[in-house]
């Protein structure tokens, strides 16, 4: 019985001293883990966590795209965690764009052994360009004509099948391509993000961009339609050798920063994974362009038969947009109606300052000030739309008036001689304006007043001091005296079937 009763005593004790012991070492885990030296919040926010969160759809995080883009520029150190990724370039210099088939067994089975196309942009990150990029781009394109937004280095690039550039959409270029095959496409970017910046101070800091990617995969009847998948990232372009120096100054401003400082801040990485947005809008800037792709003619008009052909009017051709309304008068009256006001912003391609002006009348646009359209519209457009709306004619540089010497007038002047009586008569002169101030230009234009081909125009003249003909030449044009008269004496040439003319 003796042992019967000290078992128990001894098991309360034993079991008493273990759960001392116990909450002690809970006691020291607590106080080793503690709120103040450990929190689960702060490694949730290093920059690993942050760079997988980030490359993952909010909606979905199990999701995994069907395509991956890799931009093989490095990112920024100088951004902070919960901001976007900034990737620096230089003006001009080739990028890789690697294009990765991310696709897993059995989804898209349609896309296999086919084609795919994928449309790049660059385009503006701040809403507030993005609401006047047409007028922006407008404006580089007026003051770097010939030039281009973006362009592919073709000779770099690899896998790429029937790459185009449109020439109306200066920031995009297209190409397809096989997801099964090694597919690396190198962009140039030529514009600059101080560009599109306000010339205030100096030094401004210049706007960012995005360079998004959308691919398409082919419809029932054959074209690029169907959307798949779409990507950005945010760049900004600096001048040859500036994205070098700003990664720099970026990468010695965080060695700056103290440790905790810099846990703020993502880390740079060697390479920039373009994420997952929304497609680009199929009815773009562009008037008339078509979304997505290349496929329709972006002529406005022809000229007929030939460079320069006599059958070439002046007055500019009929938008085309408008080819269901009858003809209206090309200059907009005081009495217009908002409605068409509207239709006269549409018939001479300001269709995107509609929604703008879609109240206005034509008084209202017609009492608009150069200044006033200028900052409405942005520089390039402003003047256009001011011009278009005074109805301005260009003047041209050398205007000269022709006769065409007749019989009638060898008849009168032969009555002269013979001291008959001539009554009074008057000749009628045609005007011609001169351009280009070329022998050339005037054989066309006296052509097309003689309803001849200029290649029935052999030679051209001018009779000189004591009647010899002198060869018209480019030089002679430019010395034309504005507004000479000429009479025109056509003369048969003897081996071929054309004509010399002189001016008398």
């Amino acid at each position: 019985m003796a042992w019967a009763l000290k078992l128990p005593l001894a098991d309360e004790v034993i079991e008493s001293g273990l759960v001392q012991d116990f909450d002690a070492s809970l006691s020291g885990i607590g106080q080793e883990l503690g709120a103040g030296a450990y929190s689960m919040s702060d490694v949730l926010a290093l920059p690993i966590f942050k760079q997988e969160e980030s490359s993952l759809p909010p909606e979905n995080e199990n999701k995994i795209l069907p395509f991956q883009y890799v931009l093989c520029a490095a990112t920024s150190p100088a951004v902070k965690l919960h901001d976007e990724t900034l990737t620096y370039l230089n003006q001009g210099q080739s990028y890789e764009i690697r294009m990765l088939d991310n696709r897993k067994i059995g989804e898209l089975p349609e896309i296999n052994g086919k084609l795919v196309k994928s449309i790049f942009r660059v385009v503006f990150h701040d809403r507030r360009l993005q609401y006047t990029e047409h007028q922006q781009l407008e404006g580089w394109r007026w003051n770097r004509p010939g030039d281009r937004i973006l362009d592919i280095d073709i000779p770099m690039s690899v896998g790429i099948i029937d790459p185009r550039a449109n020439p109306t959409q200066l920031n995009t270029v297209e190409f397809l391509w096989d997801p099964s095959k090694r597919t690396s496409v190198f962009i140039q970017v030529h514009c600059i993000s101080t560009e599109f910046t306000m010339r205030k101070h100096g030094g401004e800091k210049g706007v960012p961009f995005r360079v998004q990617i959308d691919t398409f995969k082919e419809n029932e009847n054959g074209e690029y339609t169907e959307h798949l998948h779409s990507a950005s990232c945010q760049i900004k372009v600096f001048k040859p050798k500036g994205a070098d120096r700003k990664q720099k100054t970026d990468r010695e401003k965080m060695e700056k920063r103290t440790p905790h400082e810099k846990e703020k801040y993502q880390p740079s990485y060697e390479t920039t994974i373009l994420t997952e947005c929304s497609p680009w809008p199929e009815i773009t800037y562009v008037n008339n362009a078509p979304s997505p792709g290349f496929n329709s003619s972006h002529s406005s008009f022809s000229l007929g038969e030939g460079n320069g052909s006599p059958n070439h009017q002046p007055e500019p051709p009929p938008p085309i947009a408008d080819v269901s309304h009858p003809p209206e008068p090309a200059n907009l009256l005081p009495t217009s109606t908002p409605q068409e006001a509207q239709q006269w912003l549409h018939r001479n391609r300001f269709s995107t300052f509609s929604r703008l002006f879609r109240n206005f009348s034509g008084a209202d646009l017609l009492k608009l000030t150069r200044e006033d359209v200028i900052q409405i519209c942005g520089p390039a457009d402003g003047i256009r739309l001011f011009n278009a709306l005074k109805g301005r004619m260009v003047r041209p540089r050398l205007t000269i008036y022709v006769c065409q010497e007749s019989q009638q007038l060898r008849d009168l002047q032969q009555k002269h001689e013979d001291g008959d009586a001539v009554t009074s008569t008057f000749f009628v002169y045609h005007a011609i304006y001169l351009e280009e101030l070329t022998a050339l230009e005037l054989t066309e234009k006296l052509a097309q007043l003689f309803s001849i081909s200029s290649q029935q125009i052999s030679q051209i003249y001018k009779q000189g001091p004591t009647g010899i003909h002198v060869l018209i030449s480019d030089e002679m044009i430019q010395n034309f005296q504005d507004e000479s008269c000429f009479v025109l004496d056509t003369m048969k040439a003897e081996t071929t079937d054309s004509y010399h003319i002189i001016l008398k």
